[in-house]
């Protein structure tokens, strides 16, 4: 949508003879509508986030195997150790609920890919990737040839 300033809208009503008294009420008008709400003010800033990957590794293979895992973002305040927990709370809240109670979340792949984002945001947690993704090992080193 096009924009174009007040004092221009008023020009052009004054130009097309519109009452005085008119104008002065459409004016004020457009003033209070282009003015901010209050309460977007007080608005949060958007919460910072950093990324965590969770490995999956049931059979205690680390380091030997390449694994599964999630991607997950959580508050950059936060301890990435936290990470299970919020995954844990934000299970249990689904499975509390009716839906959760006919098809709960029983492991933590199930809870990744089934749960409700809603659940999650509401532990600070944002799923990624709600399918594992291939977590490759390195040694960190770079061959000279």
């Amino acid at each position: 949508m096009a924009k174009i300033e007040i004092s221009k809208v008023a020009e052009i009503l004054k130009q097309n003879n519109v009452d005085p008294a008119v104008l002065r009420r459409v004016i004020e008008q457009i003033n209070l509508a282009v003015q901010p709400d209050p309460g977007e003010e007080d608005a949060p800033p958007p919460v910072k986030k950093q990324f965590v990957i969770l490995v999956s590794d049931p059979e205690n293979r680390w380091p030997k195997n390449d694994f599964a895992g999630w991607v997950l973002q959580i508050p950059e305040t936060e301890s990435p150790a936290s990470t299970m927990d919020r995954i844990l709370k934000g299970a249990y809240d689904y499975n509390t609920t009716r839906k959760g109670r006919l098809y709960p979340a029983k492991t933590v792949g199930e809870a990744i890919e089934n749960v409700s984002a809603k659940f999650f945001r509401e532990a600070d947690l944002w799923v990624k990737t709600k399918t594992p993704v291939l977590v490759l090992k390195t040694d960190n080193e770079i061959p000279k040839e």
